[in-house]
């Protein structure tokens, strides 16, 4: 007769060797991302909605830095054989993803070969046209995009004669406004973080005027730049002439200008929306509102739409199927309206789906919070040209630090509107040039 003892030893290793299989069947997604605070605490949250939502796969977020951090070391991963199967990659990294040769799995390759429902008309043309081929297939997952917004400080309007309830419009418009802010007593009218961002990239898709040729980069690489055409010469020599007496003051490279606008030392403000939470929580004793980018009313067609800055979500080469299907399932759950529209209202970012969009509506977010829905407006009242669906180019992260650098020799004087943008484009092509010869 077998004994109590043994048949509940054997019960017991049964249910343990179970448990193990239970435990090794769960299939591991590792997803190297950029986002740090409470955008990184935002992150690890969503992976573990999706991970309670089934039992089958466990996204793993990992922070890995910055963007260019981030890039660098998956491409590293990915040539020695042990990539992550999902990374964030910021929008001008586009270009050097797609030519690290067969680093990538294109998003809707991924999501047929799963046989995930997949149908990218569903997400914002003006977000998913950044990456994607001009036939219309998604290349990465878009996660966290914004676009530059116009932001005004209400009391300084008020105290310098002018409506806080009509922003200005036009590019002159503008101006006037930012002549009656400094006769005010305001030290500075209008400043812009990103100036490369903002003041060329969005700035040429919002005239619908060409950033390159071959549709901003996105049909070869065999491009060259068009960013010191009339039009952007008008312009930079607009900003330069108002910088001479403060009417526009440069706030530095990347979001620096931001604080400018917060302690109230300048009344209007270009900065992305999804800096919309942090103003709200730094401004200092003053109400702001959000408008529309300004433009040049003498150009015909403008406005256009803006197009996006942020990051997508690239899916690494050399996994296994089962592995995929996990990735596609994630991203199918990223895209349910839930998910998006909570993303969207705490962080800023663009929901990438009308039906997000439509719910955050619904759940009266846009009513609570005036402004927040200039960005989906602005990106899409009209269809993307093909000057307006965004720009490939190799070596971007470069060639904003050119424009950094030019920016900075205008506005210290040491160069006018015209050699600034003739010589970003110099020395852009330049760059362009050395990514094509190493990329052949």
């Amino acid at each position: 007769m077998i004994s109590r003892r043994i048949v509940l030893g054997a019960a017991a290793s049964a249910v343990v060797a179970l448990s193990g299989a239970s435990a090794q069947a769960q299939t591991e997604i590792q997803w190297w991302h950029a986002m740090g605070g409470p955008l990184g605490e935002k992150v690890n949250q969503i992976a573990d909605g999706f991970n309670k939502s089934q039992s089958q796969y466990k996204v793993v977020p990992v922070n890995k830095g910055q963007y260019p951090e981030v890039m660098t070391a998956a491409i590293a991963a990915f040539r020695s054989g042990n990539p992550p199967h999902i990374v964030q990659v910021f929008e001008v990294g586009t270009a050097t993803l797609m030519a690290a040769k067969g680093a990538v799995k294109p998003v809707y390759q991924l999501m047929k070969e799963a046989g995930e429902p997949f149908d990218s008309k569903s997400y914002l043309p003006a977000v998913t046209g950044y990456y994607s081929t001009p036939q219309g297939d998604m290349l990465s997952f878009p996660f966290n995009s914004s676009t530059p917004v116009f932001y005004i400080n209400k009391q300084a309007f008020q105290k310098a004669g002018l409506d806080p309830n009509q922003l200005p419009k036009t590019w002159p418009e503008v101006g006037e406004a930012a002549k009656k802010l400094r006769a005010s007593g305001m030290a500075c009218g209008l400043t812009s973080t990103w100036m490369g961002w903002t003041q060329i990239e969005n700035f040429s898709a919002w005239h619908n005027v060409p950033i390159g040729t071959k549709v901003n980069g996105m049909a070869g690489l065999d491009t060259e730049l068009k960013v010191n055409s009339p039009l952007h010469v008008k312009h930079l020599t607009q900003l330069s002439d108002w910088a001479k007496d403060k009417q526009f003051v440069y706030g530095g490279r990347r979001g620096d200008a931001q604080a400018k606008f917060n302690t109230g030392e300048c009344g209007m403000l270009i900065e992305s929306s999804a800096g919309y939470a942090a103003i709200n929580r730094s401004k200092q004793g003053f109400d702001f509102a959000v408008g529309f980018l300004p433009y040049w009313p003498d150009v015909k067609g403008a406005p256009q739409n803006s197009i996006i800055g942020g990051a997508s979500l690239w899916v690494m080469n050399g996994k296994k199927p089962e592995e995929y299907k996990g990735v596609a399932k994630f991203f199918s759950y990223l895209s349910r309206p839930d998910v998006q529209a909570d993303w969207h209202q705490f962080s800023g970012y663009l929901p990438i789906t009308p039906a997000a969009y439509e719910l955050t509506q619904k759940q009266g977010f846009y009513e609570k919070n005036p402004g927040t829905d200039i960005s989906i407006k602005q990106m899409t009242g009209k269809p993307p040209t093909e000057n307006s669906r965004g720009l490939r180019f190799g070596n971007f992260v470069q060639i904003r630090d050119v424009m950094d650098e030019e920016f900075e020799a205008m506005f210290g004087g040491k160069q006018n509107g015209k050699q600034t943008a003739d010589n970003i484009v110099r020395r852009g092509n330049e760059l362009l040039r050395r990514f094509e010869r190493d990329n052949k």
